[in-house]
């Protein structure tokens, strides 16, 4: 019978290996292509993560599928970049890749037993640590943007036990920090008011994990909805032959009130 792990796998392979031929086409034939770097390909591969981030985010599968595959392609160009300098090959990279999956899931591959996933992950961080790790934060990468870096610190130190007990207590905690930034407003240090305010954001993406909520996603989401809210004002304001400049703020809140009822 089938397996799962069987099923269409010639199909997949031979879609795999569609891709890595087209790379060595392009590799050897396109002026572009032969021209990229490691380097020059960075800034692409960021711009590919952030539009399959924004399908994410929007829901949308097809756009999610489309940009999965510009970052395979990225994948393979670095694979064959690497291949080129005798670096690494794609060989190399999934098999890599194969031994630390293995060796990080005792719990599939040899006989460890886990209760449920928060094990799993304090698993993960202890295998790590075994690795060479001197830090449960030292995979937090330096140029995460800062609200997904504060969720992934507070998410790693959670796995060694640093962590709080109850939502009540990180809402407090949130109110704490609110109170320590107004007090800093009231004295009109500058450099306090930043770090303060800091230390809100700070505790409000750990509120926002203890709601499992994504505070990332609901920042984008937040932001999604006043472009498109700002965006339908203008568009009233231009259809009354009105420019936006010259109304009163009490105008266009009106105007904003009216779009926020159908645009939710």
């Amino acid at each position: 019978m089938e397996t799962i792990t069987t099923k269409n796998l010639a199909a997949k392979l031979a879609a795999f290996e569609r891709i890595l031929i087209m790379m060595e086409e392009l590799r050897a034939k396109c002026p572009w292509d032969k021209k990229q770097t490691i380097e020059t390909l960075r800034p692409l591969t960021i711009e590919e993560t952030y539009e399959l981030a924004d399908a994410i985010t929007d829901g949308d599968l097809a756009g999610v599928k489309e940009e999965l595959g510009d970052i395979m392609l990225h994948i393979v160009f670095y694979a064959k970049i690497g291949e080129e300098k005798g670096a690494f090959d794609i060989s190399s990279i999934i098999h890599d890749l194969c031994d630390k999956m293995v060796g990080r899931h005792p719990h599939i591959y040899g006989d460890v037993t886990v209760a449920d996933e928060e094990e799993v992950k304090r698993n993960w961080e202890a295998l790590k640590m075994k690795e060479g790790k001197k830090s449960v934060l030292e995979g937090v990468p330096k140029s995460l943007p800062a609200i997904i870096k504060a969720l992934r610190i507070q998410e790693k130190s959670k796995q060694v036990g640093f962590e709080w007990d109850t939502t009540e207590q990180v809402l407090d905690k949130v109110k704490e920090e609110l109170a320590e930034l107004a007090e800093a407003i009231e004295i009109g240090n500058q450099e306090e008011i930043e770090k303060e305010f800091g230390d809100v954001l700070f505790s409000l993406v750990n509120y926002a994990r203890f709601l499992n909520v994504d505070p990332e996603n609901a920042l984008e989401k937040t932001n999604k909805k006043f472009i498109a809210r700002f965006q339908k004002m203008e568009e009233i304001i231009i259809a009354q032959h009105q420019k936006i400049q010259e109304l009163s703020l009490a105008e266009m809140d009106a105007i904003w009130n009216e779009v926020k009822k159908d645009i939710r």
